[in-house]
């Protein structure tokens, strides 16, 4: 063991909880910023569906949303099965636990970017509009610096949650030491064996520190956003 008295075995839940959570944030972004923005400016047959979509894995049992992920993307599922005919596998994988945790993520990284692009002062928008600017140019220099601190807010939010994330990803991808074993995973096995209490209360307090960090800077960025729009 080391100073902070985990095992080998521990840090790699911990190492794989970062990157299954690294990779879930940053795959998100470019899709939730999409999908915020539309819920945001347009409004189209079909908006009240969509952002249903969006938020359901907030409320369907995340043990739910793992079992549709084997359905359609496990081996035989209905995209797995042609993803793995060109060697893309997710079940059983880190990256099925990062798809996951992407999903689960994704309400909340969506929610804070619509919010806080909805604050954005539509007539800028408009301002630049009338002088030339084409649509995406409007975007990348008026809306997105304006809603920057509520897009890192979403994106760390998103970060904290697949951190924590475990019925959907034990569901997809079980639990599987070195590969699949996130840290919640290691916390509820090692809650299953005599004599790992203390090991579990190790990872529930670095769970608690990390989840922890994630939301203090989520919520500097949302005050930061607050005080820019104040201005």
């Amino acid at each position: 063991m080391d100073r902070l008295g985990l095992t080998p075995d521990e840090w790699i839940a911990v190492a794989l909880s970062l990157r299954v959570a690294a990779v879930a944030t940053i795959a998100s972004l470019i899709p939730g910023l999409a999908v915020a923005w539309l819920l945001a400016r347009k409004r189209f047959p079909g908006h009240a569906l969509l952002d249903g979509l969006v938020h359901l894995p907030l409320i369907l049992p995340p043990v739910v949303t793992g079992y549709l992920l084997l359905l359609t993307f496990g081996r035989k599922g209905l995209v797995g099965s042609w993803l793995s005919e060109i060697g893309i596998v997710f079940s059983f994988r880190w990256t099925g636990a990062a798809l996951a945790c992407a999903i689960m993520g994704f309400p909340l990284m969506v929610r804070a970017m619509r919010l806080s692009i909805e604050a954005v002062d539509a007539k800028l928008e408009q301002a630049a509009a009338t002088l030339g600017a084409p649509p995406f140019a409007v975007f990348l220099v008026v809306t997105l610096p304006l809603s920057l601190p509520g897009i890192l807010a979403g994106a760390v939010l998103a970060f904290a949650k697949a951190m924590g994330e475990f019925g959907a990803t034990i569901t997809f991808v079980s639990n599987i030491p070195g590969e699949t074993q996130t840290l919640p995973s290691a916390i509820y096995t090692l809650t299953q064996v005599p004599g790992g209490e203390a090991a579990a209360l190790r990872l529930t307090l670095i769970s608690i520190a990390l989840s922890m960090t994630a939301l203090l800077l989520s919520e500097l960025f949302a005050r930061r956003l607050g005080q820019r729009l104040g201005a």
